[in-house]
C-alpha cells in the first residue's frame, strides 16, 4: 500500500469487517448490510491548527479501533483497499481493550 500521510486534523481508517452470518446462521448478502462504523486507524495527521498557529495534538493514534459517523468521511479506493478520510470531529470515541 502506498504510504499516506494526513494533514493537520486528517485521520485515515479502514473500515471493520462486520458479521456476514445471523446469530441463526443465515449468511446476510451485502446489500442487506449497512456500512460499519467502526474502523482501525491508519494515520494521523499532526493536528488541529489553531488560530494562535499552535497545533491541539491528535486524540487518536494509527492502530486505534474507533467508532465515527454513518456518513462521516470520504471513502477512496486506494491500491485496491478501500479506506475512510475523516476530520477528527467525525470519531465519536476510541474502543478500548
Amino acid at each position: 500500500m502506498s504510504k499516506l500521510r494526513p494533514l493537520h486534523d486528517r485521520v485515515i481508517v479502514k473500515r471493520l469487517e462486520e458479521e456476514r452470518v445471523s446469530a441463526g446462521g443465515i449468511v446476510i448478502p451485502d446489500s442487506a448490510t449497512e456500512k460499519q462504523t467502526r474502523g482501525k486507524v491508519i494515520a494521523a495527521g499532526e493536528g488541529r491548527i489553531l488560530e494562535d498557529g499552535k497545533v491541539r495534538p491528535m486524540s487518536v493514534k494509527a492502530g486505534e479501533t474507533v467508532l465515527f459517523g454513518k456518513y462521516a468521511g470520504q471513502e477512496i479506493k486506494i491500491d485496491g483497499e478501500e479506506l475512510v478520510f475523516l476530520k477528527e470531529d467525525d470519531i465519536v470515541a476510541v474502543i478500548e481493550g
